[in-house]
């Protein structure tokens, strides 16, 4: 395997399959990307890119043997609404939730949109690895499996350096949406 850090500028786009309706097989996991994700924005909020960043959370899924749908979410740009919507679409009930900036969240579909399984709120922190181990962790949840939570690193000093740029990174992602719109499914195309 090429060394995570030689890959990240691995850039993906996505075409839309159609409009998303609930899965049937009930080992899957849905990943529900904002609606700036690989589209206004390619990077993380510190600048990693898209496409690496879901090509490890669809490594993470592969390697536990479950499958997975990527949807886009157009009508939000709440994380808690994007991954409560991936989980309502997945036929395991649990998707996952992504924010162009790299916030993430593992939800399942019948907790309350905003009591997830797992937060990663501290983007500026999150590795390449974690992103992997959020979809390992995903796939064991909807496998029935109850994973040790990913750990995380935490610095408390994250947010005062990150908050305006997270700031102008949420409105710019906020302008994004498009009222009303039903989520999406799409197809990963990496280069």
């Amino acid at each position: 395997m090429a060394t995570v850090e030689s890959e990240k500028q691995r850039s993906v786009t996505f075409s839309e399959v159609g409009p998303a309706e609930r899965g049937s097989r009930s080992d899957e996991v849905v990943i529900g990307v904002s609606p700036a994700f690989a589209d206004f924005f390619s990077q993380t909020i510190v600048n990693v890119s898209h496409g690496e960043v879901l090509r490890q959370i669809l490594a993470g899924i592969e390697e536990q043997e479950v499958a997975a749908r990527i949807v886009r979410v157009r009508h939000s740009s709440d994380l808690a609404v994007i991954a409560h919507t991936a989980a309502k679409l997945s036929g395991s009930g649990i998707g996952i939730g992504i924010l162009s900036r790299g916030t993430s969240m593992i939800h399942q579909r019948d907790l309350p949109r905003l009591s997830s399984l797992e937060l990663f709120p501290q983007c500026p922190l999150l590795t390449l690895e974690t992103y992997r181990s959020i979809g390992s962790n995903a796939a064991q949840y909807a496998k029935g499996e109850s994973p040790q939570p990913v750990p995380t690193l935490n610095d408390q000093m994250a947010r005062p350096r990150w908050q305006a740029k997270a700031a102008l990174l949420h409105l710019k992602e906020t302008e994004q949406i498009v009222k009303g719109a039903k989520p999406v499914e799409v197809a990963a195309a990496f280069s």
